[in-house]
């Protein structure tokens, strides 16, 4: 037995990449799959349509959707073909995100704007009603997509951090909030090759960055594999898998109103409050 057989997932950005690898790989593990994407090909045709009729070319189910999802009415319309189409909406990918990179100095409000809508506004927009009916209906599993440009940082990447961040953050609430209702909360921070990246590698580094690769750990996030958990955040790229979490320094602490505290103190205790370890960046995950 497939392990989603009887599922319905909804992968948003899938019509390319990353979506598109999740879409194929969950279609032939017997879920049903809602592949929405807006964007287009060379040809003029929407890439989600075109994934959509080849995982139903291979036997699969599948139905797309087009509409835009960083709008309330087009989160709604994404559920409704679900539930139109097949009935029910078990598992919910937010995978869609876009690239608009300058320097802070150099970045406008628009591209600023394009950004938060497409990689954080879609998240409210797209999960508020899917969550909504995963509530009522028995529960499901959601999985946000974040991004080490945002948990670490990547110059150039200020609009797009400030998304993906946000997506953490976003998780990390309906993870309190789902707790009673059986809904199962992930975060993905992934990294794989591109369209935009591909012609910067070699064969063989496209085949270790290959979007399967991620792909099959979102397979183990979604289904029974993963059992219970909830609440992590995954960074996955080839076949290098690791969580990743906030941590605190030991820090100092007050003594009371009697106990005396300044800046001063602050200074002399620096070894407590900093991690002594170096903090991780965008090159450590580069590896």
């Amino acid at each position: 037995m497939a392990l989603l057989d009887g599922k319905v997932v909804i992968i948003t950005g899938a019509g390319r990449g990353l979506g598109a690898a999740y879409a194929h790989l969950l279609a032939a593990e017997g879920a049903a799959v809602v592949v929405n994407d807006l964007g287009r090909d060379e040809n003029g045709a929407f890439g989600a349509e075109s994934v959509a009729a080849a995982i139903r070319a291979s036997g699969g189910q599948a139905a797309a959707h087009t509409q835009d999802i960083s709008t309330v009415a087009g989160g709604q319309s994404l559920l409704a073909t679900a539930l139109e189409h097949f009935g029910r909406a078990d598992i919910l990918i937010n995978n869609a995100g876009i690239l608009r990179d300058k320097s802070f100095l150099k970045l406008s409000e628009a591209d600023w704007d394009a950004v938060i809508a497409v990689n954080l506004k879609s998240m409210y927009a797209v999960t508020q009603p899917v969550f909504g009916w995963m509530k009522e209906n028995g529960g499901g599993v959601i999985v946000n997509t974040s991004s080490t440009s945002g948990l670490v940082g990547n110059f150039g990447q200020a609009n797009y951090a400030a998304s993906k961040c946000g997506a953490w953050g976003f998780s990390n609430v309906l993870t309190i909030e789902a707790a009673k209702c059986g809904v199962r909360v992930w975060t993905l921070a992934p990294a794989a090759v591109s369209a935009l990246t591909a012609p910067l590698m070699d064969d063989v580094s496209k085949a270790q960055l290959a979007p399967e690769h991620v792909a099959q750990v979102v397979l183990y996030m979604v289904s029974e594999l993963s059992g219970t958990r909830t609440g992590h955040c995954l960074f996955a790229s080839g076949q290098s898998v690791r969580e990743l979490k906030l941590v605190s320094a030991a820090g100092i602490r007050g003594g009371g109103l009697d106990s005396e505290f300044s800046a001063q103190r602050l200074a002399a205790s620096e070894d407590q409050v900093f991690r002594p370890e170096p903090s991780l960046t965008i090159m450590d995950f580069a590896r």
